[in-house]
């Protein structure tokens, strides 16, 4: 993979990127997404933040072998210290990495989300985590995909900041608000892989010598409302 040809998932969150935005990509790897937008003229300018020294200098290296000096900059600073509001960044990509990472980088960095950008989160794991911090910060859902890359789950989030819209039931945080609507295959997967799991945690349980009859019922709860979303039954 390099800035011409980027992996499934890069390619799904840089389809949400507007033409002529200011991006800002956290935890860039490489600088391969604004390098990308960059070559296909899709941004304006790009930052490729990184936290790391080696990744930081790896994205400083592909700018310079792409000809992007000028029109993506490597930074190293940690999350969203990487944008200053002087740069009028009005989209920013953190993907890959845990949801709960996610939110505590937006949350550490909300002073820096004053203008508002498009945000486009690709969590690998911990999404509800993701969405109940946008709901919270008054972000809602536009879009979302689900796909599978390399043995792990994507979920692909786009939120635009949209105070009224921003409400999500628990389900809706839970399963998203649009992939629970779409129900794709990879969605069907993750989510009975779930089930799986979770009967596997009721089989210990059940052979404990004192069963806790809680924790039991909280399992079969969320079991029947696996199912429930995966038959189509709210």
């Amino acid at each position: 993979m390099d800035a011409r040809k980027l992996s499934n998932r890069l390619l799904t969150a840089a389809k949400y990127v507007k033409a002529g935005a200011v991006l800002a990509d956290i935890g860039s790897d490489h600088a391969y997404l604004p390098a990308y937008l960059a070559l296909n003229k899709q941004i304006k300018f790009g930052i490729a933040g990184e936290v790391v020294k080696g990744p930081f200098e790896n994205a400083q290296h592909e700018i310079k072998k792409e000809g992007l000096v000028g029109k993506v900059e490597a930074r190293l600073a940690d999350g969203l210290a990487a944008v200053e509001l002087t740069d009028q960044v009005d989209t920013i990509t953190i993907c890959g990495m845990g949801g709960p990472l996610i939110a505590s980088i937006l949350e550490k960095g909300k002073a820096k989300l004053a203008n508002h950008p498009r945000l486009i989160l690709q969590p690998n794991v911990g999404e509800k985590e993701v969405r109940k911090w946008l709901m919270q910060a008054g972000y809602a859902i536009v879009a979302e995909e689900i796909l599978a890359e390399d043995g792990h789950t994507y979920e692909l989030i786009v939120a635009d900041y949209a105070p009224t819209e921003a409400h999500l039931d628990e389900q809706a945080l839970m399963f998203g608000p649009l992939l629970m609507q779409t129900k794709n295959p990879v969605f069907i997967s993750k989510w009975r892989q779930e089930i799986l799991k979770q009967e596997e945690i009721l089989t210990h349980l059940e052979q404990a010598k004192v069963v806790p009859l809680a924790k039991k019922a909280q399992i079969l709860a969320t079991i029947k409302e696996i199912e429930g979303v995966l038959n189509g039954i709210s």
